[in-house]
């Protein structure tokens, strides 16, 4: 039996530490005397590396008592490492995320983004046949869905790809069409074609990434504002220059048109 001053020296866990894992129940002593002293045996020395692992894979002391009161052999513990493992990836993932929007609030600063000036226009968007994926979900989906329309489409494609927004507002689960112009009708498993009406808009061109089209909403719906315009659902934002099905390249060189139908007058 060791006591707990040695077992602190045989595990590199303080004194102070072994007393508070002690308390939460996560290594206790073997033995604990009429004195209240700790002693402590071979097998409590193998416990002791398992919570120094734990620990040092970061794992908190609630997610340490669950492996412990559940780990019989190695293979569950590999199960417990996998599940941590795949929560860091998250985490990390997030964490990128989170870098990436910390750049795009430092750039307006330092390069003027929020204060870009729109050059409104005034346009008619001719009738379009378009091969088209429609469905509900995350902006960030778009990207998944404009692929699937060009393997469909299987060489017919024959324009930039551009989205139909059926929202007035933002939305977590946003009414999304994906359209991309074809030459004649294309049948797909996934895939649909339809013609596109003709319209008026007011349109305008944003460079830069999609985190900061915001600014150009704002322009186009001053602009209508000002101008006593109504404007008509859906929206399009067409993606003249984006990130491509492998690389994303550089998001501050992105080009989108966008474009918002107004009502004509009778």
């Amino acid at each position: 039996m060791y006591k707990i001053s040695q077992f602190s020296r045989i595990t590199s866990l303080t004194v102070k530490t072994l007393r508070y894992y002690d308390e939460e129940g996560i290594l206790k002593p073997s033995c604990r005397a009429e004195n209240n002293y700790r002693y402590y045996d071979d097998i409590d020395f193998q416990r002791a590396r398992l919570v120094i692992l734990l620990r040092d894979l970061d794992f908190s002391i609630a997610e340490m008592k669950e492996i412990l009161a559940n780990c019989d052999n190695p293979k569950d513990l590999s199960y417990y490492l996998a599940e941590k493992q795949e929560m860091i990836a998250g985490q990390i993932k997030t964490g990128k995320e989170l870098i990436q929007k910390i750049d795009l609030y430092l750039q307006p600063k330092e390069k003027g983004v929020g204060s870009m000036n729109y050059n409104i226009e005034l346009k008619e968007y001719e009738a379009l046949t378009v091969a088209v994926l429609r469905f509900k979900g995350r902006y960030s989906d778009v990207g998944k869905y404009i692929g699937t329309i060009y393997k469909e489409a299987k060489g017919k494609a024959c324009g930039a790809p551009f989205c139909c927004y059926y929202d007035s507002e933002y939305k977590e689960a946003a009414d999304i069409e994906v359209c991309i112009p074809t030459k004649g009708v294309v049948t797909g498993t996934n895939v649909t074609s339809k013609q596109l009406p003709k319209i008026k808009a007011i349109c305008t061109t944003h460079i830069g990434s999609y985190e900061t089209l915001n600014f150009a909403y704002k322009a186009l719906l001053d602009y209508a504002r000002e101008h006593n315009l109504e404007c008509l659902l859906p929206s399009r934002e067409i993606y003249h220059k984006g990130p491509g099905m492998i690389f994303k390249g550089n998001p501050n060189k992105y080009e989108t048109e966008i474009v918002v139908p107004i009502k004509q007058e009778s």
